[in-house]
């Protein structure tokens, strides 16, 4: 599973696999014990994990959430300190921490509840994502030299 195999859709709670797609919209199931299927049509705004990314203060202006959910995991390794029902504050200093050049006008309290949520659920569901991305272009040049 790729972090472009996992979908959140607004207005419900949680992450879903992406199944396949269908003439109106995609089917999805849901990544917890229930393993619920939905079918998300034209009228629900379903967004792919790979495509989200958080705002911030440095020169690209974003930071991806497949980056950011890595880090998490080198620097937590699944223990956070915190949940998403911690109170704002304690949440923007988590982010602070992960992310020191979050645009903290732009990221609300609300999107860090959703990357605690979702950095758990992966953390459950899908292991294997939270890896650091092997890039064996450089590992090769390395021993080259």
């Amino acid at each position: 599973m790729q972090f472009k195999d996992i979908a959140t859709v607004a207005g419900k709670p949680g992450l879903y696999k992406v199944l396949k797609p269908t003439r109106g919209g995609v089917i999805l199931e849901s990544l917890d014990e229930k393993k619920s299927k939905l079918i998300a049509g034209g009228s629900h705004r379903v967004s792919v994990l790979s495509e989200i990314s958080m705002y911030t203060m440095d020169e690209e202006g974003a930071k991806p959430l497949e980056d950011i959910l890595i880090d998490v995991e080198k620097e937590f390794q699944g223990d956070l300190g915190l949940d998403a029902t911690a109170d704002q504050d304690e949440l923007r200093a988590f982010m602070k921490h992960v992310l020191p050049e979050v645009d903290e006008n732009k990221v609300y309290a609300s999107d860090i509840k959703k990357l605690v949520t979702w950095y758990q659920i992966i953390r459950v569901q899908a292991p294997e994502l939270l890896e650091e991305k092997k890039e064996s272009g450089k590992d090769s040049e390395k021993t080259e030299e």
